[in-house]
Formats: C-alpha cells, structure tokens, sequence
C-alpha cells in the first residue's frame, strides 16, 4: 500500500536517505545502489534539536544531512532548509534522492500508559502490544495492582502520556471490570504530553461486549480508538491490531504536536517509525534470515530496549531511563556504585564516579577523553543492559491464566515450568546496536560487554550493527525490504565471533572447565584447555568455519547434558572465538583487588584495550 504513494518504481531508485532523530543524536545514512545493489555510502550527524532554544527537530536533521552533503557533494536539502529534495524518475541523476524516510525517538519517544483488569493477563499482554509498538510504558494501572482508588487517579492525572491503551475481559466475559477502568480514566482526566489543545488518544482493546459502555464513558473526552480484543479467549493474545492502532494514533496525534515533526512528516510519505520499532524488525529480519533464536538490544541516550525472536515469537521491552547520556545517573542509581565498580580495574571512589556520570548526564554529546574515561562508560554500559534484560525476561513468557497443560505452542513446551522461556542455552546469536556499541574503539570491547551483560551459555554467535543503521534499515524494509535485506547483510552486521560458555560453576575452583579439540581447515587438530575464572581468545576469521568437540566439566553443561561433549560446526569473526569459561551465572570476584586482577586479566585475553594502559591500571 505504501509504494504506490511514491512514485519512483522501487528497482528504479538509485539513491536512498534515511535519518534517525535521537533522544541525543540524530544520525542520517545514504545507501546507493552500487552495480545492481544498494550499498551503505555514507553518514552524516548532528545533536537533536527537539529541546530548547531550537525546539524544532528539523534543525538537527538539516545539520546532519548537510554533512551527507560535503562528504558526497550531492545537493540533497531544499534551499533555506525547506526539506528534502526528493526526485522523481522523469529527473534521473537530478539534485535529490529517490527515496527519503525517517525514524524517531526524540522527545522522550512515544510514551504510553496502560490499563488491565489484572496484572498478569490482560495488563501484561496490553503492556507487551504497547512495548512491541515501539512504545515507553510509563506505568501499569490494574484493579488488582494493590493501589487505593484515589492513587491510581492521581498517578493518571499528572503522568501526561502520549496514548492510554485499555484491555481487559475475554469477549463474552467480564464488562463491569473493564468499564470500571473506564471510569477511572474519565475522572483522572489526564492531560496529552505534547499538544495542549487536543483530546488524549485512548485505544480500546478489551472484550467486544464493553465497546458501547466504554464509548459513552469516554468518547466525549477523549480521541478514543476501538480496536479487536488483545486476549479474545484467555489462551489466544492477538496484538497486531492494537500495535497498528498505536503506531496510527502516533502518527496522527502524537508526531504531529512534537516540536518541529509537522513539518518533517511532510518531508517523508513514509510514515514516521519510532526508533526501537525500528530496530525490531530487524532482530525480526535477522532471525528470519538465520532461522534463529536472537537476543538484541539498543543502547540508547535515554532508554536501554531488549529484543527477542524466539522460536518465532517477537517481544520487546524498553527500560525507560536506562540509557548512556541524559539516563545514565539512573544507571548508576538502580545498579548501585558497587555492580558498576565491579567492572572497572583502577582504583577510584565512589564520589568521583558520580561526578563523572553526572558530567556525561549535563553534556551528553561529548566522548571519552581517557582510556579510563571509556572503561567506565563500558561499565555503565554492562549494568545498563544487565538490567534491562532482566526486565525482559519477566515479559518473555507464556501468557498468564493458561494451564500448562493447555499451552500449544512450541515456546511453552520446551519450558514448561519456568518463569521465562528464554533459556540461554537456547539461544543462537545474540547482537548489539547503539552508539556506544556500534562506535567501541576495538571491537573486541562491545563483544566483551555483550558477553558480561547477557552471560551466553553453550555456543553463541556475538554481532553487532557497523555504525548504527539497523533503525534506519527497519523503517526501510516496510518500503524496499531488498534494499534493506543487501544492505544488512554487506554492510551492517559485524560478525564478532562465538562465545562458547557452558552453564553451571565447579565445586573445584582448580578445575578444568571446558576441553576442546578444533578441527582446522589445514585438517590439523588443534586443543585447548581452559580452567575455571579464564577467557580464552582463537583467533578465527569471519568467513572460516570449523569443527570443534567441547567437553564441559562434569558439573557443567554445553547443551546435552552435564559433562557430556558435543560436536558442532563453529564460525569466527573480527575479534574470533571466545572460551568463557568464568562460569554461569558469571563469577566476579568480590575482594576489590582480586576483582580488579581478574578484570585485567580477562580484557587482556582479549585484547580489549591498549596493553600499555592495562598495565598502568594495574599499577594505579
């Protein structure tokens, strides 16, 4: 439905620009089509300029499009910053692209409060359709969430959400809970974060039975949306419709009252595509493309967003104020000083450390200075993403209010009984984006910090996008999904290289944890022993694939049992393969000075950072 809009036949379109407005950052990339396929070119950024004084979004995007133009020499910008100069294909090698579209997340993205009947089943699902929209859920407000009438009025009236989403009843089932909600939204009244003139979009995914009492509760007051039942039976969850509702209500209500996005949703006929949304179809692409179970996160300046596909099944959570700039003091405060000293191998108190975040938080722009300085936003960044997959975890699981016995799908089966089904020894390839990630001088290090965060077990492939264009390709693959698709493979994901980490901790200390035997492609054998607190690193290239035979400790585990060997093809990549053998869940050691010789140690495995500041650390 979207390309007829453009006018361009799509295997006509030769130059492609796509720009993605940060929280901090926003960053432009132009993909070209290179001898029949299209191939990155070029990135152009600039600070978002959704803030005051500018408080017009389109200043950042014209500042980071005009370095695109001095790098390329292309005109692309209108005169006097009027916008993009998209061509049509009457004017081939014209001034212009073909093909111009956007994503978003500045301005605190779409924040999004939710409404259930109770916590676990329909506030659940309705908060995994919010999340997967690409939302910020800024709270939860059930009949059964303990809180006294009152608090959940006040807590709606002056929480100024972007959307208010209400679920709750299977169809047939309950009415008066549901209206009760309504009810509640109606004497809270809230107010829209951005657009004071204009009525609070509501959607209303709840049972069918409600619809009439809901519209008289709230259609008066509200721009209210009815859309099918999230939870229709108590055994089914259907959330596309109501994440298409959301993504419209964006769109229409909220995009358009933002500073400066009325004037760039007319620079785009694609439809603006908020950032994490973004980025999760492409973790989605990147399992399809693999046929495989995927972990990613988005580290971003003011959220840290988790993503799975697992055995087909897509949830994404965002954790508000976790992020790496203007979030990162809340890092510090809901990791505490102690999980982020862990991971730094100097000596420095927890006064400075703050200082330090507390300058990075008022100017969130600027870049490490120091190898020192690096080290402790890689820190933060482990807790970041350590925290955010935790929050991950308690919405990846089987839908609440079913027997077990009545679960169908292949999720549910292979882990009945737990609280999450994402079992590490499970998954297949875990990957990374965000500036931070994507800009890690070495890439050994945002290897490093995806293995310490994630903690994969068994044999795991480790990526990460090249330079931050993975939300800028989502919103490309809803227009020319083969442009997206070659430009993903060539130029966008970087093969790090394995983890092999087997899961469970010695009794032994002393132990030999993993025996390898590595058939290479000279047909010699090579082995490897790796003892229990060690990191390993073999060398291997990205294009090279080799057998290996892995035999874990007798109390540990690489995916067939405890102590039994396993047999599996294993590739490399820019950094090779890693033996991890600290144990799972990880071993740190808590004795400061012990903490901070295994910390040099391992990032010397590694080669994570320069060997001369290594030492130095060591000394200080």
């Amino acid at each position: 439905m979207l390309r007829k809009v453009l006018k361009m036949n799509l295997e006509e379109m030769e130059l492609i620009l796509v720009t993605d407005v940060g929280s901090t950052t926003t960053k432009a990339r132009l993909f070209k089509k290179v001898k029949g396929e299209y191939r990155f070119i070029c990135s152009g950024e600039a600070p978002t300029t959704v803030e005051a004084p500018f408080e017009d979004v389109t200043m950042g995007v014209c500042n980071a499009v005009r370095e695109v133009e001095e790098l390329t020499g292309l005109k692309i910008l209108a005169s006097a910053s009027e916008g993009i100069i998209v061509r049509d294909n009457k004017s081939p090698g014209a001034e212009g692209v073909d093909l111009y579209a956007t994503t978003s997340s500045a301005g605190g993205g779409l924040q999004m409060m939710v409404y259930g009947i109770t916590k676990s089943i329909t506030g659940e699902s309705a908060e995994r359709a919010a999340l997967g929209a690409g939302a910020i859920v800024i709270d939860v407000i059930t009949l059964d969430d303990g809180k006294p009438l009152f608090e959940k009025i006040e807590k709606t009236r002056f929480t100024r959400p972007d959307i208010v989403l209400i679920s709750g009843g299977t169809d047939g089932g309950a009415v008066k809970e549901v209206v009760t909600l309504a009810e509640i939204l109606r004497m809270a009244n809230p107010r829209a974060r951005f657009g004071a003139d204009f009525r609070l979009p509501v959607i209303y995914a709840g049972n069918k039975d409600a619809r009439e009492h809901i519209e008289k509760v709230l259609s008066d007051r509200f721009a209210l949306q009815i859309v099918d039942n999230i939870r229709p039976e108590i055994g089914v969850e259907n959330v596309e419709p109501c994440r298409q509702a959301i993504h419209q209500q964006f769109l229409e209500h909220v995009m358009s009252h933002a500073p400066g996005y009325d004037k760039l949703m007319k620079w785009t006929k694609v439809p603006i595509m908020p950032t994490p949304m973004a980025e999760g179809k492409m973790f989605q692409l990147l399992a399809k493309q693999y046929n495989a179970n995927i972990i990613g996160v988005g580290l971003g300046g003011a959220t840290t967003n988790v993503y799975s596909v697992f055995y087909g099944r897509f949830v994404r959570t965002v954790s508000a104020n976790l992020g790496m700039s203007y979030s990162i003091c809340n890092v510090f405060k809901e990791a505490g000083a102690q999980n982020i000293l862990r991971w730094i191998p100097f000596e420095i108190d927890e006064d400075e450390l703050m200082n330090r975040l507390y300058n990075k938080m008022i100017r969130p722009t600027t870049l490490p200075q120091t190898i020192e300085d690096l080290v402790i936003e890689h820190a933060v960044a482990r807790e970041a993403i350590r925290l955010g997959f935790n929050h991950h975890k308690l919405l990846a699981r089987g839908l609440r209010g079913v027997k077990p016995s009545e679960l169908t799908d292949i999720i549910a089966r292979k882990v009945e009984g737990l609280e999450t089904y994402i079992d590490m020894l499970r998954v297949d390839i875990i990957g990374g984006t965000g500036g931070l990630l994507s800009r890690a001088p070495r890439r050994a290090q945002s290897m490093m910090i995806l293995i310490d965060s994630f903690q994969p077990e068994g044999i795991t492939k480790i990526i990460q996008d090249s330079v931050f264009m993975m939300p800028h390709l989502g919103v490309l693959s809803t227009v020319h999904p083969k442009a997206a698709i070659e430009i993903f493979e060539k130029d966008c994901v970087v093969h790090l290289g394995t983890c092999i980490a087997p899961r469970g901790v010695p009794e032994d200390k002393n132990a030999i944890v993993l025996r390898v035997k590595m058939y290479m492609s000279d047909e010699s054998v090579v082995r490897e022993e790796v003892s229990f607190g060690e990191i390993k690193l073999i060398p291997l290239p990205s294009e090279q694939t080799i057998t290996m035979e892995i035999t874990p400790h007798k109390e540990c585990d690489m995916g067939a049992g405890s102590g039994k060997t396993i047999k599996a093809k294993v590739s490399g990549g820019v950094v090779g393969v890693v033996f991890d053998a600290r144990g799972r869940p990880l071993q740190i050691p808590e004795d400061r000075k012990a903490n901070r010789d295994a910390l040099i140690k391992w990032f010397k495995a590694l080669k994570a950072y320069p060997e001369d500041a290594l030492e130095r650390m060591s000394k200080g």
